[in-house]
């Protein structure tokens, strides 16, 4: 594996754990897809950090156990802006 995909990988578990980012929210700030976000965490990092891999899963286990709730907020927002216009 090349050493930037290495260092890219540690970085965004990191990026995730520090910040308690979404996937989608870490792929923006790096200037990647959501895919390879996921495959850096889930299977890259695996390899080369167990513990920060395991440590990064925890926290985008629990985003996505509450993305139903973002996503119906946002709809939420949304009808309220479209209201007052």
């Amino acid at each position: 594996m090349k050493d930037y995909i290495e260092e890219r990988a540690v970085e965004i578990a990191k990026y995730i754990i520090e910040t308690r980012a979404t996937v989608r929210q870490t792929a923006k700030k790096f200037g990647i897809s959501k895919s390879t976000v996921h495959k850096d965490v889930t299977e890259r990092l695996s390899r080369l950090n167990p513990a920060l891999a395991s440590q990064a899963r925890v926290v985008l286990d629990v985003n996505k156990q509450e993305r139903h709730i973002r996503g119906g907020m946002a709809t939420k927002e949304k009808y309220l802006h479209m209201e007052h216009r």
